[in-house]
C-alpha cells in the first residue's frame, strides 16, 4: 500500500443487540447499507469493496434478522430508532443512507425521526406504495402461506434460499456463502412480523409522500425488470422535489447480486 492510499480496516461487532460490520477507511465519510425484508447485511457483500474505497461502509442486520437479536416490535419507526442508536454509538452524522427494498422504509423513517443522521438518501428497488406491488412468485406465495409457510421455512436449506432469491431476480445471481448462512438464522415469526410492519408503514403514507417535506437529496435506483415492484412505479418518486431516478438495465429486484458493478457505480453517482 502506498503512503497516499487510504487505510482500510474491517470491524465485525454487535451494538445494542444488532450485528454491525464496518469496512473502509475510518476517516472516510460514512455510508450505511440497510437490507430488505428477510435479508441480512451480508447480502450487500458484492458491492462493499467498491464503496469502501471511498466511504466508511456500515452494514447492519436489522432487528430479528441474521445475527441480530429479535425485537419486541418490528414497526418501521422502531426499527429506525434501533439503527439510530448504532449510528450514535459510532458518532455518525450526515451519512449517505442506502436502503434496499423495504430497507428503504427504515431509511425513510430514519430521515423522519433523526434527520441529523442522514445527509443523502438512496433507495434501491424500494416500492413506493402498496399499489405498486406485483403478484408474488410461486415460491414466495408458499412461504407466505400460514399453512405451509412455517414448515417450508423450518426445512429450508441454503440451496432453497438461493432459489428463493433467484425468483426475484431478472439475471443469474451468485449468493455469497455467508449471506446464505445468515439468511437461515432469521426466524419465520420475525420474517412475518417484519412483512406486516412494512405493509403498515406504506399503507399509512407512501414513501414519496413521506419524503416530500424531508428536505434531503434523494436518489432512486430501480431495476427495469423488477418482478416484485412495478418498475414504472418508480416514477412516483418524481413528486419528491429534486429526486433523481435511474433504471438499471436487465436487473430485477436484487441489484447487488445481479449487477453489483452497476449498482456500486450508481450509488457512487457514476452511472453510465
Amino acid at each position: 500500500m502506498s503512503e497516499s492510499s487510504p487505510a482500510r480496516s474491517r470491524e465485525d461487532t454487535t451494538v445494542h443487540g444488532l450485528h454491525v460490520v464496518l469496512d473502509g477507511n475510518p476517516a472516510a465519510p460514512p455510508l450505511l447499507l440497510v437490507h430488505g425484508s428477510g435479508a441480512t447485511g451480508s447480502t450487500w457483500e458484492p458491492v462493499v469493496p467498491a464503496l469502501a474505497a471511498e466511504y466508511r461502509v456500515i452494514t447492519i442486520d436489522l432487528p430479528g434478522c441474521g445475527r441480530s437479536e429479535p425485537a419486541s416490535t418490528y414497526a418501521v419507526p422502531q426499527q429506525a430508532e434501533r439503527v439510530a442508536t448504532v449510528l450514535d454509538e459510532f458518532g455518525v452524522q450526515n451519512a449517505t443512507v442506502v436502503g434496499h427494498s423495504s430497507g428503504g422504509y427504515v431509511a425513510t423513517a430514519l430521515v423522519e425521526r433523526r434527520p441529523d443522521l442522514v445527509g443523502e438518501l438512496v433507495l434501491v428497488s424500494t416500492g413506493p406504495s402498496l399499489a405498486a406491488l406485483l403478484p408474488e412468485p410461486a415460491i414466495m406465495r408458499v412461504v407466505a402461506s400460514p399453512l405451509f409457510g412455517p414448515l417450508v421455512w423450518a426445512l429450508r436449506t441454503e440451496s432453497m434460499i438461493r432459489r428463493g432469491l433467484a425468483a426475484t431476480a431478472a439475471a443469474p445471481i451468485t449468493v455469497p456463502d455467508g449471506a446464505a448462512a445468515d439468511l437461515r438464522r432469521t426466524s419465520y415469526r420475525a420474517f412475518r412480523a417484519i412483512l406486516a410492519a412494512n405493509s403498515d408503514y406504506i399503507a399509512a403514507r407512501t414513501v414519496p409522500q413521506r419524503l416530500v417535506d424531508a428536505g434531503k437529496p434523494v436518489r432512486v435506483i430501480f431495476g427495469d425488470s423488477d418482478p416484485r415492484w412495478d418498475p414504472a412505479s418508480a416514477g412516483q418518486y418524481e413528486a419528491v422535489p429534486g429526486a433523481e431516478l435511474e433504471y438499471l438495465r436487465g436487473v430485477g429486484h436484487i441489484a447487488m447480486l445481479e449487477d453489483s458493478d452497476a449498482l456500486a457505480r450508481s450509488i457512487l453517482g457514476r452511472a453510465l
